[in-house]
């Protein structure tokens, strides 16, 4: 006899979302939110594992933004499998899954934008302006649709994760951001949905994109000039076949300044590079 298989709750609209939600508040019971665009893998997963631990009920939700990809950017293309993704996520043990439409989340008329700056300067926004503003906006109505107790975000997107925190910090919400570990391959790749991109022999040269982030980090701790580092970690990563570098920096870990050595503080080393039409993010501490 073939087993069924498991079946997990799928909720397209506001008004149905809020009522669940105001049940499970109704017996005192926590939120975790996994915010994701779908495409699901492991690193995915194993935000929902932590959410699990943090809360008696997780909510993940599944929603290609359109107003974080600017017309020239890969909307159209960005992968998309919601049989797969929920497959996972019912074996996961999520509880519900919140997949509105673009309607529902953007209804005619919508007119509001969440403007970012602070964590936001520079970095990504050097190159996608656009980019951090349609994140906090997106993630901001989640919160208030979902009203979580915690949301989880991955480390692999720092910047983005530095944002989020900031915005919720300095706009009052209630509720704490968690970032959980980068889900590597075992050769040091970071798991993306948008690895799936990459052709055969671009992902063999991908991993170089953290072996360079380990080097710079090393470097930069032995005392070399990070201006200079940097500049040789960009020229490494085109030797080794990327076809472009948007930026290599050392950072402060919390705000995301220029790393100073003499302040003691935290650092982060963080990247962006192009594998033919395939762009990278990673990063790591120093």
């Amino acid at each position: 006899m073939t087993p069924k298989k498991k079946s997990i709750k799928v909720v397209r609209k506001t008004r149905e979302l809020r009522q669940q939600v105001a049940r499970w508040r109704g017996r005192r019971e926590t939120i975790a939110l996994v915010p994701t665009m779908g495409a699901l893998h492991e690193g995915h997963l194993k935000l929902v594992a932590e959410a699990r631990k943090k809360a008696k009920r997780t909510i993940v939700s599944i929603f290609v933004n359109p107003r974080q990809f600017a017309p020239h950017e890969d909307f159209d293309r960005y992968p998309r499998d919601e049989e797969a993704d929920l497959a996972k996520l019912a074996k996961a043990g999520v509880d519900l899954v919140w997949s509105p439409a673009a309607a529902e989340m953007y209804p005619a008329g919508f007119a509001t934008r969440i403007e970012v700056e602070g964590a936001a300067r520079e970095l990504e926004t050097d190159f996608r302006p656009h980019f951090f503003g349609g994140v906090a906006t997106v993630c901001c109505k989640l919160f208030s649709q979902v009203a979580p107790d915690v949301a989880l975000f991955g480390e692999k997107d720092y910047q983005q994760l530095c944002v989020i925190r900031q915005m919720v910090r300095d706009l009052d919400l209630p509720l704490t951001i968690k970032g959980v570990a980068t889900v590597r391959e075992k050769d040091g790749l970071a798991l993306s949905s948008r690895n799936a991109y990459l052709s055969e022999e671009e992902r063999k040269i991908a991993p170089a994109l953290y072996a360079a982030l380990g080097k710079l980090a090393a470097d930069v701790n032995a005392g070399g000039s990070i201006t200079m580092l940097q500049a040789e970690a960009s020229m490494g990563l085109l030797a080794a076949g990327f076809s472009k570098v948007d930026y290599v920096e050392v950072r402060e870990a919390e705000t995301l300044a220029p790393y100073d050595p003499a302040a003691k503080r935290k650092g982060r080393v963080l990247a962006a590079a192009w594998l033919g039409r395939t762009r990278l993010i990673d990063n790591r501490a120093l």
